[in-house]
């Protein structure tokens, strides 16, 4: 057998999203006026989020119904089917089951339309006229843009300079649905006029792309902003993954013992495995959830489990998550998505509590593990996905060594067809690696806030 693919009907597809929030194992540290150090009233989230996304941001519901507007935007795309990577199996000549749940199969190539859809709905339900956010690699920005023109809505993104040079294809996409770029920093903030004059070759940063899309939402009547990862509403969106995977694994009687995804602020890896926490959490199963993250930015491996911001500048709330500091200035890896400072705070309580762990990969080793994938399983992954597909390849040949026939499961989060350019940079010998010197790390971190 050469194939199998998982297909769930329309009808299969989850009808709620699933909110961890009630079974963490305990209670999640609330955000924190920065003003005040007390937690953040609703009122401070009400410049930037409709009340809707608020809720759910807090909400203790266990289940929360996916509006049928929403729905049938979906159905475009999903369910998304579940592959079981057997010619990968064969070259590593493993006894370990792969499957890889495949997200790239969206309009805009990843998993990022599942929350841009939602959000771009509560927003257009409470009379939002324009969306402002930031983008790393362009996915984010190019699935808000897709949402954000099939709802009417304008559509304005701040993107990571080093990015916007690396990947035009993104923008381009983002153009084609009718959104407007700025690279990061720019001049069309108070913000980035700043940054840029104290370093004109930054090259920007996901935390300095906040900033700029936030004093713009501010700024503007009818706006609000909108964020593709780290905050609890996102990644609830995002589990509509791990509930369509738990279904296609029951369908093949397959019983996972590893998870693996990729780590930037936390929605993809979140959004596959948090349906599949909670027995871990009750202590019904030990399945083994890997969160994997570059060494150029390795919130997981060497942060802090301290409050920050979400953003350079100081305009967000305080969050309680491993943090690199606000100040932090990533290198211009490829894995744009994946370098962003802070993490979810459900992953950063989970990883604290020794539920999930976390590895660091450099991106030449990524990079060469998405060749093989490619070569194998005919799927190019983006240069995010591939850091996930080189400890995928890690644990199989670890059963290989040992016999063990273990089933793992893993996000493939997006395609890297608009990442073509890294890959010519690979396959000519000139990406390098590098690991982000503990020194600098420490330089970043005194500037934590005082909490």
């Amino acid at each position: 057998m050469d194939e199998i693919k998982i297909n769930l009907s329309e009808k299969e597809m989850p009808q709620a999203w699933y909110n961890v929030l009630p079974d963490l194992p305990e209670q999640l540290p609330p955000p924190l006026d920065p003003r005040t150090g007390k937690p953040a009233e609703p009122e401070v989230l009400r410049a930037i989020f409709p009340d809707g996304l608020i809720k759910q941001e807090m909400s203790s519901d266990r289940w929360i119904e996916i509006p049928e507007e929403v729905q049938s935007i979906y159905r475009m795309w999903r369910p998304t089917p579940l592959h079981r990577a057997i010619r990968l199996e064969k070259a590593l000549k493993t006894p370990a089951r792969i499957y890889f749940k495949n997200e790239s199969v969206s309009p805009p190539g990843s998993h990022k339309p599942n929350t841009a859809v939602a959000q771009a709905y509560y927003n257009k339900k409470e009379g939002v006229k324009r969306l402002c956010t930031e983008t790393g690699a362009g996915q984010w920005g190019s699935a808000l843009a897709f949402a954000c023109n099939l709802f009417g809505l304008e559509c304005v993104v701040y993107m990571v300079r080093v990015s916007y040079e690396q990947k035009p294809y993104r923008r381009i996409l983002m153009q084609t649905w009718n959104a407007t770029i700025y690279a990061s920093p720019s001049q069309h903030t108070e913000y980035g006029r700043k940054i840029f004059k104290e370093n004109p070759d930054t090259p920007g940063s996901l935390g300095i792309a906040i900033s700029e899309a936030i004093e713009d939402t501010v700024s503007k009547k009818d706006s609000k902003y909108s964020l593709g990862s780290v905050l609890n509403h996102v990644l609830l969106h995002q589990t509509i993954m791990g509930l369509e995977t738990k279904k296609q694994l029951e369908i093949v009687g397959e019983k996972p013992d590893i998870f693996i995804g990729c780590v930037g602020g936390g929605s993809n890896f979140a959004g596959l495995v948090l349906p599949f926490i909670d027995d871990k959490i009750k202590g019904k199963s030990n399945v083994d959830f890997i969160g994997v993250e570059p060494t150029a930015c390795p919130t997981m491996t060497k942060g802090p489990y301290r409050y920050d911001f979400g953003d350079s500048s100081g305009l967000t709330p305080l969050l309680k998550m491993l943090t690199l500091g606000h100040d932090f200035i990533p290198s211009g890896i490829h894995a744009g998505g994946l370098r962003y400072h802070g993490l979810s705070p459900i992953l950063s309580l989970l990883i604290n509590k020794k539920l999930i762990r976390a590895e660091a990969v450099p991106q030449t080793k990524a990079f060469e593990s998405a060749i093989l994938f490619a070569r194998t399983e005919g799927f190019l992954p983006a240069p995010e996905t591939s850091h996930a597909i080189k400890v995928v390849i890690d644990e199989a040949k670890k059963c290989a060594e040992t016999g063990e026939e273990k089933c793992i499961v893993f996000s493939f989060s997006g395609h890297g067809h608009f990442d073509l350019s890294s890959y010519d940079a690979y396959l000519q010998g000139k990406l390098q690696d590098y690991e982000y010197p503990d020194e600098e790390i420490r330089k970043s971190l005194e500037n934590l806030p005082k909490i």
